[in-house]
């Protein structure tokens, strides 16, 4: 019982750390990325339409971004779900393409995001130190019904603290090659 409780925790750190790098990802730096644009819903006839299921996405330099959407009528409702996104970024149209130009990050706004991704890190760690949480309550109960000795609850605890130790490990490492990645100029 024990075995696949250790399982399942490793499974959901695995989970934070993976849905951890997809908002990183989102994190605008100075070059352009579509994937700035991931969390963009547009109201594509009443629908929330993710951006990249109604356009064409591309970056034909480092500091621009180019949309085309495939329904023309659907360009100023695209570029309103741009600036309804709060990215920090003024979508430019001609009635068929959109231009999004990248500004290059001023010092302020690199500390911003900086800040921003450490609070983003700690709730992920907290996320894992609920899990531990959790599952030492569960080994704790399990040995107070006499369901497991004494022995394995410790080794328990201990391959436990083994997972979560990798997982904020991870997240460190990730954070701070973003934060590298941030304060390039």
């Amino acid at each position: 019982m024990l075995k696949e409780a250790l399982a399942e925790a490793k499974r959901e750190i695995n989970e934070i750390e993976t849905d951890f790098k997809k908002e990183l990802s989102k994190f605008r730096t100075g070059r352009a990325s579509v994937s700035v644009l991931d969390g963009v819903m547009v109201s594509y006839y009443g629908t929330p339409t993710p951006v990249n299921q109604l356009a064409t996405l591309s970056v034909p330099e480092a500091s621009l971004i180019v949309i085309q959407p495939w329904d023309q009528k659907s360009t100023p409702d695209v570029e309103k779900a741009i600036r309804d996104a709060n990215l920090g970024l003024n979508p430019i149209s001609d009635g068929k393409l959109i231009r999004l130009p990248i500004p290059p990050l001023d010092q302020e706004r690199r500390q911003e995001l900086i800040r921003k991704l450490k609070m983003y890190t700690e709730e992920r760690k907290t996320a894992i130190r609920n899990l531990r949480r959790e599952y030492r309550d569960l080994a704790k109960g399990m040995q107070e019904n006499k369901e497991v000795s004494e022995d394995e609850e410790k080794r328990f605890y201990d391959n436990l603290q083994q997972i979560v130790d990798h997982g904020v490990n991870s997240l460190e490492s990730l954070m701070k090659e973003k934060e590298a990645f941030i304060l390039e100029e």
